[in-house]
């Protein structure tokens, strides 16, 4: 299967979980083999110099974890709030509709190491961002950040390219 096929699988959900929200219901595309294995090649052959791939939770983690099996390579879980068992940095961000707060083991990643960062949608670029400071904290660089579908009209994009301008973001999708 081919990545525009596999992409054809995602399903919006208009008002989810809110009124005036479009929740992109990926569920279809990781139920089918050819389609989820389509997606994560995509993802790994965007990878260039990153030795480590960090997920963002929840279903960042599905598509980092694949990834970094591809690319031979350590996953570093980027939770939610009290989800790690050993000691953490957090940091608090906005989203769509409310606030979060992500976490990180202190050890995480190595000083230096380079990051290749997955999630599964680019809204308002919070989460992302709160990623991104959570790994520039641990002395890690992020390479690149890859998203299956990028929310049109939200100002993520724009969020992170004015905070993170040398940092490329790839979003399959854009709706």
């Amino acid at each position: 299967m081919n990545i525009d096929d596999a992409l054809l699988l995602i399903r919006e959900i208009p008002d989810y979980p809110k009124p005036g929200i479009r929740f992109q219901d990926i569920t279809p595309l990781l139920a089918h083999g050819e389609a989820f294995i389509a997606t994560t090649e995509k993802f790994a052959s965007l990878a260039d110099s990153s030795t480590l791939v960090a997920g963002i939770e929840a279903r960042g983690f599905i598509f980092a974890s694949a990834v970094a099996n591809q690319l031979h390579s350590g996953f570093i879980p980027i939770r939610k709030a009290g989800k790690l068992p050993h000691i953490t940095i957090s940091e608090s961000y906005g989203l769509e509709y409310g606030v979060d707060t992500l976490e990180v083991h202190i050890d995480a990643v190595p000083k230096g190491a380079k990051v290749l960062l997955i999630d599964d949608v680019l809204a308002t670029g919070g989460t992302i961002g709160a990623a991104i400071e959570l790994m520039h904290r641990l002395g890690a660089q992020v390479t690149h950040v890859l998203t299956l579908i990028e929310i049109e009209g939200l100002p993520g994009r724009a969020r992170l390219a004015e905070k993170y301008p040398n940092i490329p973001v790839t979003s399959l999708v854009v709706s």
